[in-house]
C-alpha cells in the first residue's frame, strides 16, 4: 500500500512520476531540435542541390507552412481519434519524412519531404501537449511537466546549431535528418509504455476549409515576397491576393460556431499588441537565425562547425534566460517588461547595422555581442507571450488563444524568412546583409512600439 500523505492522498498522487513527461519532451526535443540543428546546414544544403535565395528560404518555409497549416485540424482530429494515436502517427509521418529529407536529390524533393515532415511535427506537438494535460490532472503536477517540457524544447533550441553544425561537418547534412530516426523509434517505443490514451467526448468539428484558405494565403505571401524581388508586379498583385485570401479566411472563421481563430478577439487594443509582438519575435530572432550561418560565413569566414558553435551567443539564452522572465514580469508589469524585450532586441540588431555600416567586413566581436543581445530580448518575450495571450482572453477561449498563438509564431516566421530573404540581394557577401538587419530592427522597433502603447500596464485578476 502506498503511504499516505497528511491529507490521505498517496504518495505518488502528490508527487507522480515525471517519466511520461520526459517521454513526450523528447518528441518535443525532436521537432524543435531538427528546426534548429538543419538551419546551420542551410548553406551546405544550398551548395549540393543549387538552391539559389528563394530555395534556401523554401528549405525552411516549407516546414514551417505545413506545421502552420496542420495545426488547424491536428488538434481537432487528436481529440476525436485519440491523443496517443495523432502524436505516434505525427511520429511515424516525422520519421519517414526525415528519411525522405536525407534522400533528396534536388530542392523540390527535399521542400516535400519537409512539408510532411511539419504535418508529423504539429500532430506531435499538439497530442504531446494534450496528453499533458491529461495524464496530470494535478494542477502542480500538470506545472511541473510543462517546466520539463520547457526545458528540454529549450534545450533543443539552443544546443541545434551546435550539433547541427557538427553533424553536417563530420558526417554530412544528411545525417541531421537520419539521426532523427532512432529518436522517433524510441518515442514509438516509449509512449504507449508511459502514456494512456485520451480523447474528448464532445470533440471539437474539424476544419479542413480554413486550412486550405490560410495555406493558400501564407504560400502567395511568401511567394510574393520571395520572387517579387525582381518583379515589383509580381510583389504587389501577390501581397494584394495574399490579403484577400486573408480576410476570406477571416471571414470564413467568423461564420463557424467554433472556430480556430475568432478575428472579434484580436480587436482588442491589447489582442493586437501581442499580434505585433509575436510577428516581432519570429522575424527579428527566428527569421534571422536561419540566415545566420551564410552570414557567419560571409562576414566572419567561419566553418558550418564553427558556425554552430559560434551561433550558440545567440541561442543559449533561450536555455538560461526565460526562469528570470516570470520574476522580472511581476516587477515591471507586463507593458514595460514587453517593452524592455523588445527594446533590447531592437539594440541587437541595430549593433549588426552598426558593425556593418562601421566596416563592411565586420570584426567578430560587435557580431557576436549583437547576437547575444537580440537572444537575450527574445529569451526574456518569447516564452512569455504565450502565457499573456491566454490571460488576456476570457477562460472560455483560452484554448482557441493558445492554439492561435501557435499559428502566429508559425506564420510569422514563414514571413519573416521570405522577408528576409527578400531584402538579401547576395547571401555570400557581408554587406548584403545590411537590409535585413536593418527590417529586423524595424520589426524590432514596431513591437516595442506597440508594448507601450496598446499592452496594460497590469493583467486583470482571474
Amino acid at each position: 500500500m502506498s503511504p499516505l500523505s497528511p491529507h490521505g492522498a498517496t504518495a505518488e498522487a502528490v508527487l507522480p512520476s515525471m517519466w511520461p513527461a520526459l517521454g513526450l519532451g523528447l518528441a518535443a526535443f525532436l521537432t524543435n531540435f531538427d528546426v534548429t540543428a538543419v538551419v546551420v546546414a542551410l548553406p551546405a544544403i544550398a551548395r549540393e542541390l543549387q538552391l539559389d535565395i528563394a530555395g534556401y528560404a523554401w528549405v525552411m518555409d516549407a516546414f514551417s507552412l505545413a506545421f502552420t497549416a496542420s495545426l488547424l485540424v491536428a488538434g481537432a482530429l487528436a481529440d476525436r481519434y485519440g491523443r496517443r494515436a495523432a502524436m505516434l502517427w505525427g511520429n511515424l509521418i516525422f520519421a519517414v519524412a526525415s528519411i525522405a529529407c536525407a534522400s533528396a536529390w534536388n530542392g523540390m524533393s527535399l521542400n516535400l519531404a519537409r512539408a510532411f515532415q511539419g504535418i508529423g511535427a504539429a500532430f506531435v506537438i499538439t497530442g504531446g501537449i494534450a496528453l499533458i494535460a491529461s495524464a496530470y490532472p494535478q494542477a502542480k503536477a500538470r506545472t511541473r511537466a510543462f517546466a520539463w517540457l520547457g526545458v528540454m524544447s529549450g534545450t533543443a533550441m539552443a544546443l541545434g546549431p551546435a550539433l547541427g553544425g557538427i553533424v553536417s561537418s563530420w558526417l554530412g547534412w544528411r545525417w541531421i535528418f537520419l539521426a532523427n530516426v532512432p529518436a522517433c523509434v524510441l518515442v514509438a517505443w516509449g509512449i504507449p509504455h508511459l502514456v494512456g490514451e485520451a480523447k474528448e467526448p464532445s470533440p471539437r468539428p474539424l476544419d479542413f476549409v480554413g486550412m486550405v484558405i490560410l495555406t493558400a494565403a501564407l504560400f502567395v505571401l511568401i511567394e510574393a515576397l520571395l520572387y517579387g524581388r525582381t518583379a515589383r508586379m509580381t510583389l504587389v498583385v501577390g501581397c494584394g491576393l495574399a490579403l484577400v485570401l486573408f480576410f476570406v479566411f477571416a471571414l470564413q472563421q467568423r461564420r463557424r460556431a467554433q472556430p480556430i481563430f475568432d478575428p472579434v478577439v484580436f480587436l482588442r487594443p491589447a489582442m493586437v499588441g501581442i499580434a505585433v509582438l509575436l510577428a516581432a519575435v519570429s522575424i527579428g530572432y527566428w527569421a534571422m537565425l536561419v540566415y545566420l550561418p551564410p552570414f557567419l560565413s560571409a562576414s566572419l569566414g567561419v566553418s558550418a562547425d564553427t558556425g554552430g558553435i559560434v551561433m550558440l551567443a545567440a541561442t543559449l539564452p533561450m536555455l538560461f534566460v526565460p526562469p528570470l522572465g516570470g520574476r522580472i514580469v511581476t516587477a515591471l508589469g507586463w507593458r514595460w517588461y514587453f517593452t524592455l524585450a523588445l527594446a533590447i532586441m531592437t539594440i541587437g540588431s541595430a549593433g549588426f547595422v552598426a558593425a556593418l555600416t562601421a566596416n563592411g567586413t565586420p570584426n567578430q566581436w560587435p557580431v557576436i555581442l549583437a547576437m547575444i543581445v537580440v537572444g537575450l530580448g527574445a529569451a526574456l518575450a518569447h516564452p512569455q507571450l504565450s502565457g499573456v495571450v491566454v490571460a488576456l482572453v476570457p477562460s472560455e477561449q483560452a484554448g482557441m488563444a493558445s492554439a492561435v498563438t501557435i499559428v502566429m509564431r508559425q506564420a510569422g516566421f514563414a514571413v519573416g524568412i521570405a522577408a528576409f530573404g527578400a531584402l538579401l540581394s547576395s547571401s555570400d557577401r557581408a554587406v548584403a546583409y545590411f537590409w535585413p538587419f536593418v527590417g529586423t530592427g524595424l520589426a524590432c522597433a514596431l513591437g516595442t512600439l506597440a508594448a507601450v502603447i496598446l499592452l496594460p500596464p497590469r493583467l486583470p485578476e482571474r
